[in-house]
């Protein structure tokens, strides 16, 4: 065998490894990813509350609608409540999907999230109200989605978790404000 036929081989036989090893990684990553940030504010749940049951509210804080000011949303009539409904589409930040109310309690708020595009998924996200004491509550932003094989491909090469971490964390942030308003307009 010529020199260069075995260094061709020798090149096959790395990317093919290569790419079993990326295969069988995505193989043992978990079943769901699940993200989940919190933060505590000035409040209570019940100041919190609206900002996880009324979509017009919602999009006020969430850090995605600052990524195209001219994304087109619908809201149902009413905008809160289960059952509640918000459709979203925008350019590629952003893409499209629809949120919808699934249960709203004293302690948490439940979403189905539909992903249209980029692609195509299904999520749920849930805004939990825990009070921390001393007129403050505790907000945990959470989200879990099942992982198919390739989003778990996916995963390989990007960590989600850093990723959405950071925009629940900059969601959060642009929460306590618009809680903190509102629980000083309640006392």
């Amino acid at each position: 065998m010529s020199t260069g036929k075995k260094v061709l081989f020798g090149v096959l036989g790395v990317l093919v490894l290569a790419v079993v090893v990326v295969l069988a990684m995505a193989a043992m990553k978990p079943d769901q990813i699940a993200v989940e940030r919190s933060l505590v504010m000035k409040g209570t749940p019940a100041d919190v509350k609206p900002f996880a049951s009324d979509y017009t509210k919602f999009t006020t804080w969430i850090p995605w609608t600052e990524l195209d000011p001219d994304q087109t949303m619908e809201f149902s009539d009413p905008p809160s409540g289960v059952g509640a409904w918000y459709t979203w589409s925008g350019n590629d930040d952003v893409g499209s999907g629809r949120m919808e109310i699934l249960s709203v309690g004293d302690a948490e708020v439940v979403h189905r999230l539909t992903f249209i595009e980029p692609f195509a998924s299904v999520a749920e996200s849930t805004v939990r109200m825990k009070d921390a004491g001393e007129g403050q509550v505790e907000v945990t932003w959470a989200f879990v989605q099942d992982a198919d094989f390739g989003t778990k491909l996916m995963t390989v090469f990007l960590d989600m978790d850093a990723m959405l971490g950071a925009d629940f964390d900059k969601g959060l942030a642009r929460m306590k404000p618009l809680v903190e308003a509102a629980a000083a307009e309640g006392s």
